[in-house]
Order: C-alpha cells, then structure tokens, then sequence
C-alpha cells in the first residue's frame, strides 16, 4: 500500500496495560507506511517514557482543543463518560495534530489480530457492525439536519480519517449551528443517556451521506474479551485470528441490537 498515513491513539494511564500491544499491533498489521503514531494523553510520566520506548510522539491532550476535560460534564449520579466523550473530540482535532493526509484512530483497548488496508484506490475502507446504539443517530440527526445514511455501523474502535473531510464535517457543524462543532456536538447530545454521541458514527455517516461509492464497507470481526493482556497468549491470538480481524480488551454492557446482516 502506498498511501502514507499516521496514527493517532487518545490514551490515559489506565490504558497502559494494553497500550504497548496496541502500538505493536498497529506497526505490525497496518498495511500502510505509518509516517507517525501520535499518543494523545495526559502528562503522565509513564505514557511520556512508554512513547519514547516505542517511538511515537507524546501530545498533552490540553493542547489539541480549545477545550480540555475540566469543561466536559457528562455524568449522572451512578456514571461520568466525560473522558469518553473528550477523547472522541480528541480524535476529531486529529487533523491539527497529523501532517498526512490520511490519519487512522484506534481505542488504547483495540488490537488488530489480522492485516489492514484501508485504501484501495480512490476508495476509502471502513470497517462495520450490524448494531449500535439509537441515541448515537438521535444526536447525528440533531447535530447534521438529517437521519443517518447507512444501514450498518460504523462504530468498531478504530477507523481511517481523512484530514480534508474532517475539517468539511467540523465546518458543516458550526454553520447549522453558529458555535463551535465541539460545543454544538455538546449541545446536540442528551446527556442523560450514557451513549448519546459516536465520532465514528458521525463521520461514517457524514461521508456516506454524500459519496457511498467512494467507500467499501468490511465486516469488522471484533471480538470483545474481559482478559488483561497477559492473559492473552500468542497463541490465543492466532486462533482468534481465524475468526476475528481485532480484539478489544474490555467488556461492553449497554449496546443494543440492530439492523440487517453483513456483506462478506
């Protein structure tokens, strides 16, 4: 493959059990030159060694917006999703931070078991499931004037942005709306829901709305696991392989069923 692009992974300490294999996982199945893996984190002196270990560069995640975490609140009395939702807005700013013109975005929990390629040709490869959750399109349409252009998801933990066309998105929001796009995303969501906004929704959706044929939709064969990554041995990795294109290390609740079947 010849399309250059960087990675961008938003992370916190918490993550640092899983991160390592992420990075691993993305230089070894990524079937791109990668010019830069980006961590975009808190100032914690383990992420900044860790980066430096593996060779990626450290961002503070103050910097990227014009916005940090203090002056996100999203939370009820038995749940808080502000880090949630700062780093999909994190993954939106993506675009300052990437001199490619192409840049990937995974979850630190996400690793990839199997090769990826998310350019063939002109078109653009996303990788979907065939559930997610209603709130996510309650949000689009409020956020873009319109219902969601696609029948399957796209929410899998890691997708391919293009730089041009997340500016476009950015753009499109704050003219519907007169306010920034992060703060009109905000103001969109129904904060009492636990999963009100998708960054991968929106975009998928955004560009499916406007050119479907410059996109090839891949079922995403995630395997979601309750293990630490010292409970998965390689050999364990290579039998999933079989089945699955990636693994997160974490447990989802809380989803909620939809739609028609995957192409192959």
């Amino acid at each position: 493959m010849t399309t250059p692009i960087d990675v961008l992974i938003p992370a916190i300490e918490k993550d640092l059990g899983t991160l390592p294999l992420v990075i691993d996982a993305v230089r070894k199945h990524v079937k791109h030159p990668i010019r830069e893996i980006i961590i975009v984190a808190p100032w914690k002196q383990r992420i900044i060694d860790l980066c430096s270990k593996k060779g990626c560069r450290f961002v503070h995640e103050d910097t990227v917006l014009p916005i940090t975490k203090k002056d996100i609140h999203y939370e009820s009395k038995s749940w808080d999703r502000s880090g949630w939702l700062y780093q999909q807005l994190l993954k939106l700013g993506g675009d300052k931070l990437c001199s490619s013109k192409y840049y990937m975005v995974i979850d630190a929990d996400t690793v990839l078991i199997r090769p990826h390629v998310f350019k063939v040709g002109n078109k653009t490869v996303f990788y979907c499931r065939n559930w997610s959750q209603g709130e996510y399109f309650n949000t689009y349409k409020k956020l873009m004037g319109r219902n969601r252009s696609a029948r399957l998801s796209f929410v899998t933990h890691y997708m391919l942005f293009e730089k041009s066309k997340v500016k476009q998105l950015k753009q499109t929001i704050e003219s519907k709306h007169n306010r920034s796009w992060y703060s009109a995303i905000m103001r969109s969501m129904n904060k009492t829901k636990q999963f009100a906004f998708s960054e991968f929704e929106t975009y998928g959706n955004f560009l499916y709305g406007s050119a479907p044929n410059k996109m090839i939709l891949k079922p995403a064969m995630n395997k979601s696991l309750h293990l630490s990554t010292n409970q998965i041995s390689h050999a364990r990795m290579a039998s999933l392989a079989k089945t699955y294109r990636s693994i997160s290390l974490h447990k989802r609740k809380g989803y909620l069923k939809t739609i028609k079947s995957m192409p192959k």
